[in-house]
C-alpha cells in the first residue's frame, strides 16, 4: 500500500492518500491529540468524502463521541479496536444524507 501524504484544509495532523481497491482511503491520526484536534481534524477529512468511492479512517485513542454525535446521521461509520488498544473509524458516504452535514461547526460541545 502506497500511501501519499496530502494537504487537507484546516487540518493541524498529516493526512495520507491511498487506493484500497477501487476505493480512494484517506487517513489521519489524532490518537496524541487533545480536544478540539480530533474533531477540527475529522470535519476537515469529512469534506473529502463526497461520493460513495471514498473512506477517511480516523485514528484516535478513544471514540469520539462529540463527533458522532454530531454528523453520526449523515456518514456511514464503523469502528474497530485496534491491538494497541486506540480505535479506528471508517466513514462512508451516505447518499442524500452526507451533504446535509455541517461540517463547518468544528467544537466540540462536550
Amino acid at each position: 500500500m502506497n500511501k501519499e501524504k496530502i494537504e487537507v484544509a484546516g487540518a493541524t495532523v498529516d493526512f495520507y492518500k491511498y487506493k484500497d481497491g477501487d476505493v480512494e482511503v484517506y487517513e489521519f491520526d489524532t490518537s496524541r491529540c487533545g480536544p478540539p484536534e480530533p474533531m477540527v481534524n475529522a470535519m476537515a477529512g469529512l469534506k473529502l468524502i463526497d461520493g460513495p468511492n471514498k473512506k477517511l479512517v480516523m485514528i484516535n485513542h478513544k471514540k469520539p463521541m462529540g463527533l458522532l454525535d454530531k454528523i453520526g446521521a449523515n456518514f456511514n461509520i464503523a469502528d474497530k479496536k485496534l491491538d494497541d488498544g486506540r480505535v479506528a473509524l471508517e466513514f462512508t458516504y451516505k447518499d442524500g444524507e452526507s451533504e446535509k452535514a455541517n461540517l463547518n461547526d468544528a467544537s466540540c460541545g462536550g
